[in-house]
């Protein structure tokens, strides 16, 4: 029997697809960039220079007495080509520094990559997550290792606004800054006496975030507000290294980041380590990309279409390589995508995820500073994830360049677009329901993205995916003919690609 709701709803996407704003609906329409299969074969195999010798895995090494056997950090300017993942490199930064020689066992994106997860979380938590739902319904398997159920928060910076405290009295937190109270807590309360965020750079421009070492509440404070851009967050672990007055940290960073960070934390010799993650989606590679995606897609430039093929040049290659949307190796996890979608940004809630007691005491060095208000435990509710994930996975760009598909160049006018979000926001998955919709679909998306960049043999070989992505895949390649067959035409592409 048809579901008419299922027929409808998949035609209100395919209507509006490109025309939605991504903050009120993970929509957008793209065209891909056809990718290089990654093949690492070493890290910059170009000649050392002087004072140096090639390490065994390619890196450059250091030979002067003055700082023997230390890794030659990669030079900025040469990203992405000169780096070890080439395209897919996310400049997460950590080889700009003398850490580049932990890369083939940091990198999200190379060898098993995101793959070694499942131990990781075993390492840091203390065990993996459940590849199931468990009896008191935590949803493990979309929202990694939970502590406690997932529950909404809501930041209050007012008292660290006060003009007595002489910071910029502008709220520019991107909600209500939960993730600023966490760290500005835990420096107030002396957990830790050194936080590490990505701030905008001194010239104030956001599309080129830098990493600060933040001392005290008002340098926290210059990391307010999303960046949609690649920060180099591990830039400064040299900084760390050296300085002997960093004992106690506190690192704040997406997924790609936090890995590696996890990765080399025990080479830092610090007393403690907290970690402070984001979800994360979609970052632009450059600034000039960061730029004409603000201006084209979100309508700055009072351009009266949004064109398809925006999302070619200003989603990262890495992005579209990411498993890891819910930062599963932070200790706790400020969110959005679970959040309800009621009133201004500015006074909504957020999702907080607490992976570990650590995690545990960070919220509540917050709570009890009176910077950070705990509500109830997220709720999922509206239509069905799954059929909602398949269909937009069916309608993105993307993935119609992928599969030899008619690529949509121009959406609908706005107006029509925001009609549709709004029916769509009304009917479809709501709260948690939504944060599995957005989950799946980026999931089964970037499956399909290096599937066809990576190769299928890479996959089976390496097992770059994690086990909780791979069985999400599988699970719609088993019950969804939509995506089975877009499975299939992605393996035909190439086989015609290899002939030709």
């Amino acid at each position: 029997m048809v579901d008419l709701n299922v027929v409808c709803m998949y035609a209100l996407i395919v209507l509006c697809i490109g025309t939605l704003p991504t903050d009120a609906f993970q929509l957008s329409s793209r065209k891909c960039e056809y990718l290089t299969p990654l093949r690492y074969n070493g890290v910059n195999r170009e000649s050392c220079g002087p004072g140096t010798r090639r390490h065994s895995i390619g890196i450059c090494m250091m030979t002067t007495s003055a700082s023997s056997s230390l890794p030659v950090p990669i030079d900025g300017n040469g990203w992405p080509d000169k780096f070890p993942a080439k395209e897919h490199c996310s400049k997460c930064g950590l080889c700009e520094t003398t850490y580049v020689s932990h890369v083939t066992e940091a990198c999200a994106f190379l060898g098993r990559g995101m793959g070694r997860m499942h131990e990781m979380e075993q390492e840091v938590h203390g065990r993996s997550r459940h590849l199931t739902r468990t009896e008191n319904g935590n949803d493990e398997p979309h929202f990694g290792v939970l502590h406690e159920p997932v529950r909404l928060v809501r930041g209050n910076l007012q008292s660290l606004l006060s003009p007595d405290n002489n910071y910029d009295n502008s709220n520019s937190a991107q909600w209500t800054g939960c993730v600023t109270a966490i760290a500005a807590s835990m420096l107030q309360t002396n957990m830790v006496d050194t936080v590490v965020c990505i701030a905008t750079s001194n010239e104030g421009d956001w599309t080129q975030p830098e990493p600060i070492l933040a001392r005290s509440v008002k340098d926290v404070m210059r990391g307010r507000g999303v960046k949609p851009a690649l920060a180099p967050s591990l830039k400064v672990l040299d900084a760390i290294r050296t300085d002997p007055s960093i004992r106690r940290l506190l690192f704040c960073g997406v997924g790609c980041a936090v890995q590696a960070f996890r990765a080399i934390q025990h080479e830092l010799g610090l007393e403690e380590v907290y970690v402070l993650g984001t979800n994360c989606a979609d970052n632009s590679p450059t600034p000039k990309a960061a730029r004409e995606f603000i201006q084209k897609g979100m309508k700055i430039d009072n351009s009266q279409k949004v064109r398809g093929s925006i999302a070619e040049p200003s989603i990262a290659p890495s992005c579209l390589a990411c498993f890891d949307y819910t930062n599963g190796l932070a200790d706790v996890v400020v969110g959005y995508m679970g959040a309800p979608l009621e009133g201004e940004m500015d006074k909504s809630y957020q999702t907080l995820a607490i992976r570990n007691a650590k995690g545990e005491s960070m919220v509540q060095a917050a709570t009890d500073q009176n910077l950070l208000q705990l509500g109830n435990i997220a709720m999922g509710s509206g239509a069905s994830h799954e059929k909602f994930a398949s269909t937009t996975v069916s309608s993105d760009s993307i993935i119609l360049a992928l599969t030899g598909g008619d690529v949509k160049e121009e959406g609908v006018p706005q107006w029509i677009g925001e009609a549709l979000a709004f029916i769509l926001t009304s009917a479809g998955p709501k709260g948690l329901n939504f944060a599995r919709y957005s989950i799946d679909y980026h999931i089964l998306r970037n499956y399909l993205h290096v599937l066809d960049s990576w190769g299928e043999e890479r996959i089976i070989q390496d097992s770059p995916i994690p086990t909780y992505a791979m069985n999400i895949v599988q699970q719609y390649l088993d019950s969804d003919i939509m995506f089975a067959a877009l499975h299939d035409k992605v393996l035909l592409q190439q086989q015609i690609s290899k002939k030709m």
